[in-house]
């Protein structure tokens, strides 16, 4: 007759084994850790350093808008004008948006060159209607401030000026003034830029990519009159 054996079982001791079997069970093998894969970091967004894109928006002007600069007996219509609204490179390193009136004839060709102006960052100081100094052409210039369209007359004439129909522009005329034939210029402030060709901020100089821009779309610098000379003037057909 056989016996079994029962072996007493406290904590922490091995499980009791079988009568007959002297083996023990084995531990389970011990699986070895998985190694977690790091997350890489995010790639940095880089900031971007391009200026906002150029914008030109071309409407019509009303009377108000233009309650010095134009009047009854003009050469053209207000109705004949129009308005362009656009992005301009400034002198403190920054995008701006200004105004300009021009004949509406005319607008393709202001749009073109004044896009690589901004393109270029060409530097522009102001760009407002001549109406913010009341249509006086004296205190735009004083003022350095680019403007187009004034119905008046053209400088030392009876004549209308370019200006008048909506078909010149002065580009910062202070630093770009209008010097007589004996070398003269009725700006203080404009003296020290008479000479050409130098260098500077907004200054244009004959033969740069400025006078090149316009003369790809019709228009002439005053700066190659022979005589008088209007280094901010560029006009449709010259004059």
């Amino acid at each position: 007759m056989a016996f079994v054996v029962l072996a007493s079982v406290s904590c922490g001791t091995r499980a009791p084994a079988t009568t007959g079997s002297s083996s023990t069970v084995p531990a389970p093998a011990q699986q070895p850790a998985e190694s977690a894969t790091p997350t890489p970091p995010p790639t940095p967004t880089p900031s971007s350093t391009a200026p906002p894109a150029f914008k030109a928006k071309v409407s019509q002007v009303s009377r108000d808008r233009l309650p010095y600069s134009w009047r009854p007996g003009c050469p053209v219509s207000y109705r004949d004008l129009r308005l362009i609204t656009m992005t301009y490179w400034g002198f403190d390193g920054k995008p701006h948006t200004g105004e300009l009136v021009v004949r509406k004839t005319v607008t393709d060709d202001i749009v073109t060159v004044f896009r690589k102006l901004y393109g270029w960052r060409w530097p522009i100081q102001q760009m407002k209607l001549v109406d913010a100094y009341k249509a006086d052409d004296f205190a735009s210039i004083e003022a350095n401030n680019t403007s187009a369209f004034n119905c008046r007359q053209a400088t030392g004439s009876s004549h209308w000026s370019k200006h008048a129909y909506g078909e010149a522009i002065d580009v910062n005329p202070l630093i770009n003034p209008y010097i007589t034939a004996s070398g003269e210029t009725a700006h203080k402030a404009s003296k020290k830029f008479t000479k050409r060709p130098m260098k500077g901020k907004g200054v244009i100089n004959p033969g740069d990519k400025v006078v090149k821009a316009f003369s790809q779309v019709g228009w002439e610098w005053g700066g190659y009159w022979s005589g008088a000379k209007d280094l901010q003037h560029f006009s449709k057909g010259g004059g």
